[in-house]
């Protein structure tokens, strides 16, 4: 499978946020060329403002493992994390990090600069179909206007 092919199942879930009236995010989580873990943001369905799209995953993923650390995962999201989310990824010890559109306003980078807030032995690839995914953020932003 394709990065691309994660990221368009990110974007999936995404959609699933989007049609419940969600800030649209999405992500999937990755061992071994399979998905075992999906979320999308669910902050509004929950009222709980940790409820993003990668904290979901995370648990779905620690939940089907029976395990508190993911060192062979890749995650897919189609936002920059946040510093919450990316303090979770560190802690959950992640291996790979993709995702689409950055997020200058509540992205990690806006906090820690170029300071690395991922796990020491975390990559990170951004941009993987960077314009699908703001797209869908401006999409979403502008009925919201």
């Amino acid at each position: 499978m394709t990065e691309e092919y994660y990221m368009q199942q990110a974007l999936r879930e995404a959609q699933l946020a989007f049609d419940k009236g969600e800030v649209p995010v999405g992500a999937v989580i990755v061992i071994d060329n399979k998905i075992i873990a999906r979320g999308h943001n669910q902050v509004e369905q929950l009222k709980d403002p940790t409820a993003h799209a990668e904290m979901i995953a995370l648990t779905s993923a620690f939940n089907y493992l029976g395990a508190k650390y993911l060192p062979d995962a890749s995650l897919y999201v189609t936002v920059e994390p946040c510093l919450m989310c990316t303090g979770a990824l560190y802690w959950s010890k992640v291996r790979r990090v993709v995702w689409g559109a950055a997020d200058e306003k509540n992205g990690h980078a806006r906090i820690t600069g170029n300071n690395w807030p991922f796990h020491p032995k975390a990559t990170i690839e951004r941009g993987v179909m960077a314009t699908e995914c703001a797209s869908l953020m401006k999409s979403f932003f502008e009925m919201r206007r």
